[in-house]
Formats: structure tokens, C-alpha cells, sequence
């Protein structure tokens, strides 16, 4: 975690009630004589409001919002139901199984999280144009490249989504459809790019800057064709050519420094959310993922909740199972990370796999290992160690406590809290660098395509290069390289694999297809609640 402007004055800017004018008519109990127009004098206190809508961002690294939905609709994560634990009313079996129902909590959460962030940069920018000032401009332009942000997350989940820009409208507002928000999207980069500023340093550390948002915009081109039906990757390269050739990023020579708990220093990282374990909460994957016993293997303040877990077969995309037969089956009884030819894969560094040992290196113990756990581990006369199993049984109803890989991604902290340190990672030049080969290929120009490609490969470790370039291929290695960066299931959707039937979990007692299937899963439903409260808003297709 790095400390900049926004974050050092976020704690100031919390404990002010300013005299905004809302969209509401509620009546306010002032706290403090500050205004907007005795307070916005220099450039500290306008970075001292920015915080507030930045802030907004610290929902991407808990359970049950954003993040989750798009995981755990991807073939990367799943939460398996452990006897009574992670059921939680059906609600994570929905998601994972593409049984989409508009009533998910997990569906609310998330828009409240982007329209929260919305609402906040509405608010602000509209506060700093009424301003007689001339500071004033460029953060506008930071503020409306920040909800662009929120905008183009919100379009990709939830496609024809209410357009609101005006934070002094009163009507309730009407879907927009997916194409115009597009087309919004696109007008706003265009006017914004050129306002933002360029460094890489502490002043723009978690900041919107033209590298983010050409990162947006080229996201935006990428998946233009299942956005508005016309492909884009002519605009798509010309964008990922500038930040990889212009920007001020470098590949970080090791993958997992990228992810590290001080990873501010990272050269790759574009754009970051900063968390800190004090000052900064909302980042828990170490709960999230963790199996219960596992405070013991990093001595942490508070137990975890032992839920997400990394799906099998994704798992063997790093580690080909052909050659390594133990890390698949009903019977699993170690883990090869060295492949027979010699390679490995350094981006194993993303899991948490084989024998968990306590802070002081003895073994790790799990009393409560199922009787049904087919590794013979429950039998052990020293008692049952934790070990965690690529392998996953079922995912309901009795998934088994140690099954599946677990996210390793970000470091965790040994003697940590509930909350995490490193900054979340929201863009980053490996994934410009895989985009880039996508829209070369896309092109028809395979030769450039592969040299960066096996930038990627050779970054890894000591991989073997490609040789020729595929769909599957390309699809693999964007799995590989982006694991839990939030961008699977929008990478399935444009390869036209996120219909594809699930693997056939053992022991499921389903008879057909592991997930449902239909185009109308390529948007998540709009949440009930809004529905509700909204009678100006009309459901997703297919979801009536």
C-alpha cells in the first residue's frame, strides 16, 4: 500500500458534511461551516474530495459483490457447499450454475456498488463546475473518467442499465440501451483522454490517468463486437500500442511481485485500488479462501471462512494433467508443480495447493476431515493434515473442506488481520500486452500475435514459446496470465465459450448439463429490488 494525496486526505474529507445540493429534498444537520466555496482552494483540498468518490472502489475485494458475480459465473472459481457451510440459501450454486434469478442479493450488491460510485462522481463534478476556478477542470475530467469506470463495469454486467449524469434529476430514470451506453462511453474517453495527466508517480498513484483510461477504452473496442454487434480491433490495437509503446510500464520481471503486500512498486500495475489493513479496509480474500485451520499457517487475528475455491480443470490448464495424473481423480494423492518435460509454470505462484504446515513449520491439522475424503488422510495415527486438493468432489451438497486450489494470487500476510494491504489490481500491462495479441490476431497478423503471446510465456518461466496461435490457445493463456482479475467471464462471452456446458462434477446429483445455457446468461438480470423501487426500469431479456 502507497500512500498519495487521495488516500492521506481521505480521513479529512470523511469527517465533513458539505452544503451539496441532492437529488433528494431530506434535510441536513450541518456539522461544520466548510462550503464548497470557502473549502476548494487548492489543489490538497480538491484531491481531499476526490478521496470520497475513490473510496467507492473498496467494495472490489470482498465477497458478494462485483467481483464475486463475475468470478463464480466463470469456469475459474467455485464456492462447493461443505455440508452446512456456503449454501447460503442457494444463491452461490445459482451463480456458478448460470441460474441467474433477479432476487440474488449478490445481483443487488453489485449495483448498488457501481451506481454508489456513480452517484459520488456525479455529485462531485457537478459541485466543482458551479466553482470559479481554474483547478477545477482537471479534475472534473479525472471524475468523469472515473465514472466511466463504474459505467463501462456496470455495462458489461448488466448491459441496458439507467444512463444518469445529472446528479440534480428527480425522475426516476429509464433503461438506456447497452449501444447507447457504449457510444457514451465512447464520446467521454474521447473528450477526457487528452485531460489527464501522464506521470507515474505518488501524485497519480491510484489515480485516473490517460493510461487507465486508454485501458478502458481498449477493453471498451475488444469487446465492441458483443457490445454492439460490430467488431473493433483495429482501435482496440492502436489503444494497447499506446500504453505498451508510450506508457511509462514495464513487465515486472517475476509475475508474483505484481501481487506482493508492498506491490506499489510494481511497474506493471496501471491502475490500483490502495488497501490497508488499518486505514483502508475492504480487501478479505485471505478470509474468503483460506480454510479454517489455515490461521495457524499464517498466524492470522481471525479464523477464515474456508469458501472460495479455484475449479479443477482450470487448475490443470497451468498444469497439463496428462502429464501430471495426481492432480485429477477420485484419488489424489500429491501435487507435481514440475512438469515431466521440465517446465514450469511460475504463475502456480496464483494457488495454494498440497500440505498446509502452522507459522512454525510443523504440520497443519484438520479434525473435521470428512470420512468420504478419498485420500485415506483421515485415517493418519498423527491426525488428518491439511492438504489442499486441486481435486473437487461436488459442489453441493457435500463438497469436501480441503478440496480445490486455493486463490494464492496476493501475498498473505503472516500475523495479518481480516483485511489485506496489497493494492488491489484493476489494470496492468500483461493484460494490454494479451489484448494486443488478440486484436493482431483478430487481424490476420499471426506473426506478431505470437511474439507477444510468448512475452507473456517467457515471463512465466521457462515455458516452452508457441509456435502457432489459436483461439483455445489464446483463451488459455489470457486464463493463465489473468486469473481473478475479473475479466474470465468477459473473455468467455468474446470467445464464445461461456455457453459451453460446465465440467461434469462427480457425485452431482444433476442429470443434464452442469449449467443452463442461453444468450440471454451473457448479462446478469437487473436486480428485483431495483425493479421494485423503479417501475421506469425494464428487466434484461429473458429473465421475465
Amino acid at each position: 500500500m502507497k500512500i498519495n494525496p487521495i488516500y492521506s486526505l481521505l480521513t479529512f474529507v470523511l469527517g465533513v458534511t458539505f452544503t451539496f445540493q441532492s437529488c433528494t429534498d431530506l434535510d441536513e444537520e450541518l456539522f461544520s461551516d466548510i462550503t464548497a466555496d470557502n473549502f476548494f482552494q487548492t489543489e490538497e483540498e480538491f484531491i481531499s474530495a476526490l478521496g470520497r468518490a475513490y473510496q467507492s472502489l473498496a467494495g472490489l475485494g470482498n465477497h458478494s459483490g462485483l467481483w464475486s458475480i463475475n468470478e463464480l459465473a466463470s469456469d475459474e472459481i467455485v464456492i462447493a457447499t461443505k455440508g452446512g457451510d456456503w449454501f447460503d440459501g442457494g444463491v452461490l450454486l445459482q451463480l456458478h450454475q448460470h441460474e441467474f434469478l433477479p432476487d440474488n442479493p449478490f445481483f443487488q450488491n453489485s449495483w448498488n456498488f457501481l451506481y454508489g460510485g456513480i452517484n459520488n462522481c456525479n455529485r462531485l463534478i457537478l459541485s466543482f463546475e458551479q466553482l470559479d476556478n481554474p483547478n477545477s477542470a482537471a479534475f472534473i475530467a479525472e471524475l468523469r473518467a472515473l465514472r466511466v469506470l463504474f459505467y463501462y463495469w456496470a455495462m458489461d454486467a448488466f448491459g441496458n442499465i439507467p444512463l444518469v449524469i445529472d446528479f440534480t434529476a428527480t425522475e426516476s430514470p429509464t433503461n438506456s440501451s447497452r449501444q447507447d451506453i457504449y457510444n457514451f462511453l465512447q464520446s467521454e474517453l474521447a473528450e477526457i483522454i487528452p485531460l489527464l495527466p501522464v506521470a507515474k508517480d505518488g501524485t497519480t498513484y491510484g489515480r485516473m490517468t490517460k493510461w487507465a483510461a486508454l485501458m478502458i477504452r481498449m477493453k471498451l473496442y475488444l469487446n465492441a463486437e458483443v457490445y454492439t454487434g460490430t467488431p473493433r480491433w483495429t482501435e482496440a490495437a492502436a489503444d494497447a500500442e499506446e500504453i505498451i509503446y508510450n506508457g511509462p510500464f514495464n513487465l515486472e520481471p517475476v509475475y508474483r511481485d505484481n501481487f506482493v503486500i508492498n506491490n506499489a512498486s510494481s511497474n506493471e500495475n496501471i491502475l490500483v485500488y490502495p488497501y490497508d489493513k488499518v486505514f483502508a479496509h475492504g480487501f478479505n480474500w485471505v478470509m474468503m479462501t483460506l480454510h479454517i485451520a489455515s490461521q495457524f499457517s499464517f498466524n492470522l487475528t481471525e479464523q477464515p471462512w474456508n469458501g472460495y475455491q479455484t475449479v479443477q480443470e482450470f487448475y490443470n490448464s497451468y498444469v497439463d494433467p496428462d502429464q501430471n495424473p495426481g492432480t485429477q481423480g477420485p484419488v489424489w494423492k500429491g501435487l507435481a508443480l514440475e512438469q515431466t518435460d521440465g517446465t514450469i509454470d511460475g504463475r502456480l505462484s496464483n494457488f495454494l495447493v498440497g500440505p498446509q504446515y502452522r507459522d512454525d513449520g510443523s504440520r497443519l491439522e484438520d479434525p473435521g476431515v470428512e470420512p468420504l475424503d478419498p485420500t485415506g488422510r483421515n485415517g493418519d495415527p498423527d491426525g488428518p493434515p491439511v492438504t489442499f486438493m486441486p481435486y473437487i468432489n461436488e459442489i453441493w451438497p457435500n463438497g469436501l473442506r480441503q478440496s480445490g486450489a486455493r486463490i494464492g494470487k496476493y501475498e498473505f500476510e503472516r500475523g495479518g488481520t481480516a483485511n489485506m494491504s496489497n493494492d488491489f489490481v484493476i489494470f496492468r500491462l500483461g493484460d494490454a500486452i494479451l489484448s494486443l495479441a488478440e486484436a493482431k490476431y483478430r487481424l490476420g497478423d499471426t506473426g506478431e500475435a505470437l511474439d507477444l503471446v510468448n512475452q507473456i510465456r517467457e515471463r512465466a518461466g521457462n515455458l516452452d514459446p508457441f509456435t502457432t496461435l489459436d483461439d483455445e490457445k489464446l483463451l488459455a493463456e489470457r486464463g493463465r496470465e489473468m486469473y481473478v482479475e475479473m475479466t474470465r467471464r468477459q473473455d468467455l462471452i468474446r470467445f464464445k465459450k461461456y455457453g459451453s456446458a460446465w465440467w461434469p462434477y462427480q457425485g452431482m446429483n444433476r442429470p443434464k448439463r452442469v449449467h443452463s445455457t442461453g444468450s440471454h446468461l451473457e448479462l446478469f438480470p437487473i436486480p428485483e429490488p431495483q425493479l421494485l423501487a423503479n417501475p421506469n426500469l425494464k428487466q434484461n431479456p429473458g429473465y421475465n
